[in-house]
């Protein structure tokens, strides 16, 4: 009598060689498309502490003794030592690229976590809350070696106050923040970037004034660098405490740069983008210190249209 073979086959059989072939190339095609997004989910992260290692980098340029005992031979770290203020508020701007890159490397991969806007936030403290404050300080310091001590204590308290205002700004976005661009067409109160920038930006125009004076007018040159160097902790002052303010600040980039636009916006962008090849120096400082001030202008100019309608 015949018996008909089981349904089920011995456990010890082995399947045949050409499934087993295509198992493996699977599992590896899964293995190597997991290892893949793992790493573009790792991108974002190395981005931040690019951002929070330039901010570190700023502090310690801008910590270097200019007047070193031993001659230096290599050309970065000459111009390092003799241009520390100009190269440690570089790196503030350098910290900014890296900050706008970390956010887009996120939504591109589609994996946005609370991590990462935990990390973002604690080196935006170090770049854009500690850095700027310390090129300050150590900035006025070396111009005014020998100072009333009241007016030393007076000048560090200022650049305290710049710091805990970045770190309360960035507590509260961290608070307050959603997820998504719709949500990011604003800020309530300068955002720490911009403060950063416009304190990175008057040390550049200072220093460009100073360093390499204006050849027609070197009297005129030393005269203005003089008076950003006193202007300076009123800067430090004014955008820390503009950043813990209720004032609305708009995002450029996701308000007025994307969609479709205007002729002239366009035209607008392209003749900033040449000025900032001319004189770059001098647009940031300008183009950082105006987008600071446009909150208490904007602010000042709404309530002045608001009291004829309420008396109306």
């Amino acid at each position: 009598m015949d018996v008909p073979p089981p349904d089920n086959p011995s456990p010890n059989r082995k399947p045949p060689i050409h499934r087993t072939r295509e198992h493996r190339r699977r599992r590896l095609r899964r293995h190597g498309r997991r290892a893949y997004v793992r790493s573009v989910y790792f991108l974002p992260s190395m981005a931040t502490l690019g951002n929070a290692i330039c901010g570190f980098a700023a502090i310690y340029i801008a910590a270097l003794d200019q007047t070193p005992a031993a001659p230096i031979t290599d050309p970065l770290t000459h111009y390092f030592t003799t241009h520390n203020f100009i190269a440690a508020s570089y790196m503030i701007f350098v910290a900014m690229l890296f900050d706008g890159l970390d956010g887009r490397l996120a939504r591109f991969t589609r994996h946005t976590t609370d991590f990462g806007g935990q990390l973002d936030s604690l080196a935006d403290v170090i770049s854009f809350g500690a850095a700027p404050a310390f090129i300050a300080l150590q900035l006025f310091k070396s111009y005014h070696p020998v100072i009333n001590p009241g007016f030393s204590r007076l000048i560090w308290a200022v650049g305290a106050l710049y710091m805990s205002c970045a770190a309360m700004r960035l507590a509260r976005f961290n608070v307050s923040n959603e997820h998504g661009e719709q949500h990011h067409f604003s800020f309530l109160g300068l955002p720490s970037p911009g403060a950063a920038g416009a304190v990175a930006a008057l040390i550049l125009m200072q220093q460009d004034l100073a360093v390499d004076p204006w050849h027609a007018m070197p009297r005129v040159a030393d005269t203005l660098s003089n008076i950003l160097i006193y202007l300076l902790p009123v800067v430090v002052l004014g955008t820390g405490l503009l950043m813990v303010s209720n004032i609305r600040y708009p995002h450029l980039i996701n308000r007025y740069m994307k969609g479709r636009k205007s002729l002239a916006r366009v035209v607008t962008v392209v003749i900033f983008v040449l000025l900032l090849v001319v004189a770059h120096r001098y647009m940031l400082g300008i183009g950082c210190l105006f987008y600071a001030m446009w909150g208490p202008i904007s602010w000042a100019w709404a309530r002045s249209r608001r009291r004829p309608a309420a008396k109306l």
